[in-house]
């Protein structure tokens, strides 16, 4: 199981990605959680790590822990590219017009948050590693 201090945390961008989807990987596995749930984990983090460096400024960070019974994934970028013209409204977030990646994020997580401001855009996903029935943080 995943300890405290054990938690991940890595800055990504689009070079970065296969990296990020290795560590990410590694450490759900440490905190317990199957095999088909380690791929639900690494499918949404990568999502949200592309959408930050698609839509975001081209790079983000990436956060893993564990907090109760559940693995925690947050993934934040601070704010849109500026030579992006797809980006050109500061309060556009990430977009799922392109793509389904937000909705595969929303059918593999147990518990999603996004939240958007001028400073960027942060998400922060939830997977029970315990039973069905454990609840998730608020």
């Amino acid at each position: 199981m995943l300890r405290r201090g054990s938690d991940l945390e890595q800055s990504f961008d689009r070079e970065s990605l296969y990296a990020l989807r290795a560590a990410v990987a590694a450490h759900a596995a440490a905190a317990g959680l199957p095999r088909p749930r380690v791929y639900d984990v690494v499918a949404a983090a990568h999502e949200l790590a592309a959408n930050a460096v698609r839509h975001g400024a081209g790079h983000g960070r990436l956060r893993l822990w564990v907090e109760g019974q559940c693995l925690c994934c947050e993934v934040s970028d601070d704010g849109a590219a500026k030579d992006d013209p797809e980006n050109a409204d500061p309060d556009a977030k990430w977009s799922t017009s392109h793509g389904h990646g937000l909705w595969l994020v929303d059918q593999v997580a147990d518990r999603v948050r996004l939240d958007h401001g001028p400073g960027g855009t942060t998400a922060v996903i939830t997977f029970v590693i315990g039973p069905a029935e454990a609840a998730t943080p608020e």
